[in-house]
C-alpha cells in the first residue's frame, strides 16, 4: 500500500486514536491532532506525530495545516473525528450548548475540511472521511445537540462529495455505531437536564443509562480502525460505509422502512424503558 500524509482530527482518544494506531502500524505518516495534545506536540510512542489542533479555533487549524506540510508535505488523507456529546431533553438543552456541540462536530470538520482543500484540490487528488454516526440517520431521545450536529455532517459532506468530485477528490463519510470508545469520559449532561422539579427526570435517567449500556457493550474501536485503513488502501470507495452492529443496521433499515411515528414509538420504549427489550 502506497504511503500516504494522513491528518486525523481528533485523535486524542476512542476511535480516533485508534484510527491514528492503526494507521501508523499500516505505514502513512500519521498527525493526530487535538486540543489535548497542546504542550505535547512531536512524536508519540504509537508512532504518529501529535500536534496540539483546537477544530474551534481557526488560528489553531491553519498552524497544524501549515505544521504537517511542513513536516510532510501535502496532506492527502484527512479524518475528522472530533466530537463532543451534551446529553439532555431538547427542551432542556441550552442554545450556548446546542452551539458548542455544534461548533466541535460540524463547524470543527468545516474549519479542517476548507483549510486542507485548496491543496487537494491544486494536486487534483485526496481523501476526506468526516466520521458522522448511526445518529446522523437517526435519532435517539435526550442526544438532541449531538444527533444536529451529525444530520448536519450528513448533509454538508453529500454537498461536499458532488463538488469535489470533479477535482479528484473522494468524500467518504464512516458512520460508527456503538464502539466502546471510553467517550463517558467526555460525556457531559446539559445543566438543566433532569434535575430536581424536571418534567423528563425519570426518562432522562433511564436513556442515558442505555446509551451508557449500549457503548459499554459496542463494538471493538480496533475494527472500525481497521475498516478505515481498507477504505484508503481502496481510494475511499464507497461514499459511505456504516460500521456497527447488526442489531444497529436493522434500526437503520427500519427508520427508512417504517412511517416515522411507528418507529419513533419503537425506538422511544427501548430508551424509555432504559435499554431493555
Amino acid at each position: 500500500m502506497q504511503t500516504k500524509t494522513v491528518l486525523v482530527a481528533g485523535g486524542s482518544s476512542g476511535l480516533g486514536l485508534a484510527t491514528a494506531r492503526e494507521l501508523a502500524r499500516a505505514g502513512h505518516r500519521v498527525f493526530a491532532g487535538a486540543r489535548s495534545f497542546s504542550g505535547q506536540e512531536g512524536d508519540a510512542p504509537e508512532g504518529f506525530y501529535r500536534l496540539g489542533l483546537d477544530v474551534t479555533d481557526p488560528a489553531s487549524v491553519t498552524r497544524s495545516v501549515n505544521e504537517v506540510e511542513r513536516l510532510a508535505g501535502p496532506i492527502d488523507v484527512l479524518i475528522l473525528c472530533a466530537a463532543q456529546i451534551v446529553l439532555g431533553s431538547c427542551e432542556e438543552t441550552s442554545i450556548e450548548e446546542l452551539q458548542a456541540v455544534v461548533d466541535t462536530n460540524f463547524m470543527g470538520i468545516v474549519r479542517v475540511v476548507q483549510a486542507v482543500l485548496p491543496s487537494m484540490r491544486a494536486r487534483k487528488r485526496g481523501l476526506i472521511m468526516p466520521f458522522s454516526s448511526i445518529n446522523g440517520l437517526l435519532g435517539t431521545p435526550f442526544s438532541g445537540a449531538y444527533v444536529a450536529s451529525k444530520h448536519a455532517v450528513e448533509g454538508w459532506a453529500e454537498c461536499l462529495r458532488m463538488e469535489c468530485r470533479p477535482f479528484g477528490i473522494r468524500v467518504c463519510v464512516v458512520r460508527p455505531g456503538d464502539h466502546r470508545s471510553g467517550s463517558v469520559a467526555y460525556r457531559q449532561h446539559a445543566s438543566r437536564a433532569g434535575g430536581q422539579g424536571s418534567p423528563y427526570a425519570q426518562a432522562h435517567a433511564r436513556g442515558t443509562a442505555a446509551i451508557a449500556r449500549d457503548e459499554a457493550g459496542g463494538s471493538d474501536p480496533q475494527r472500525l480502525a481497521r475498516v478505515v485503513a481498507r477504505l484508503i488502501e481502496g481510494g475511499g470507495k464507497p461514499g459511505q460505509r456504516l460500521v456497527a452492529r447488526i442489531d444497529q443496521r436493522l434500526a437503520v433499515w427500519l427508520h427508512d422502512l417504517l412511517p416515522a411515528g411507528v418507529f419513533s414509538r419503537i425506538l422511544g420504549m427501548y430508551y424509555l424503558k432504559g435499554g431493555q427489550s
